[in-house]
């Protein structure tokens, strides 16, 4: 007899005997994908998973890190050490430079548990998720006000705290940094000779930041903006606001040698805002 070949086989059949075979091959892909199906729930102890966790962060491995504490949470959620694994968790987050992740984590945190002794740490974790993400005065500040914003609850709600020292030396750094950006504004319509455009900006820097680095600066601008639109008071005042606070800076220097160019004098004297500035700011 000749061996079966595919000419000898009737088509009909041959297309039968390829949908089998078809067949038979998607069944066993079916039962390797079977295989690759997620474990089996288990329920561990929770201080072997909550160790596991801890193992995980300090190997710097986040991601499982997180999927361990999250596994705390998850099987033992009315113990106390779900409560810890959440803000562990949160931490994991933050030194994974995942701010924002961590941030809804403590979020969360301090919704579930605002008595839990460790809710002061919480705020200051939340309030650093956001000062790690300034970026460059060129850029929205959108971010440095919510950092300022948090960093302001830490210290009204645990003033005595070990957070509240360190948040208010922030705090001091992140009203710098949004003065800077008032004055990188201003010196850009300065620039465009939009004059009053400028002068709002410094104004704002003096009312509002006025324990920055920024000050001097901003009142030096101010002269030159008064004297670009002749007026010629407000001039005198700024630089005469300017000597009395900061003597000494470069800025006063500026400032006096482009009054003294103009034929000017300082003079405090004047019905301004800035005259009231110098018996209330400084």
């Amino acid at each position: 007899m000749r061996p079966m070949t595919s000419e000898s086989v009737p088509r009909p059949a041959l297309r039968a005997l390829r949908a089998a075979l078809i067949g038979i091959a998607a069944l066993g892909l079916l039962a390797a994908c079977s295989s690759d199906e997620e474990p089996k729930y288990v329920e561990r102890p929770v201080e072997e998973l909550y160790n596991e966790a801890l193992d995980q962060l300090e190997a710097e491995n986040f991601e499982d890190a997180v999927t361990a504490f999250e596994e705390v949470d998850r099987q033992h959620p009315y113990s106390v050490w779900a409560t810890k694994a959440q803000l562990m968790t949160a931490y994991t987050h933050y030194l994974a430079d995942e701010y924002d992740e961590a941030i809804i984590a403590l979020d969360r945190f301090t919704d579930l548990h605002p008595g839990n002794r460790d809710i002061g740490y919480a705020y200051y974790l939340r309030a650093i998720s956001y000062y790690e993400q300034i970026v460059d005065v060129q850029r929205d500040q959108r971010v440095t006000k919510l950092a300022l914003d948090s960093l302001q609850q830490v210290v009204q709600r645990f003033p005595n705290s070990e957070y509240s020292r360190d948040a208010a030396l922030k705090i001091d750094l992140t009203r710098d940094h949004l003065a800077g950006k008032e004055m990188a504004i201003g010196r850009y319509y300065q620039r465009r000779d939009e004059q009053l455009a400028a002068i709002n900006r410094f104004r704002t820097v003096i009312e509002e930041y006025q324990t920055t680095t920024h000050v001097p600066e901003a009142l030096h601008r101010l002269v030159e903006c008064y004297i670009a639109l002749g007026i010629t008071q407000e001039a005198q005042t700024a630089a005469a606001v300017l000597g009395h606070n900061f003597p000494g800076s470069t800025w006063y220097r500026d400032s006096y040698a482009l009054l003294e160019g103009k034929d000017l004098a300082a003079d405090p004297s004047t019905n301004s805002w800035l005259r009231s500035a110098w018996n209330w700011i400084f």
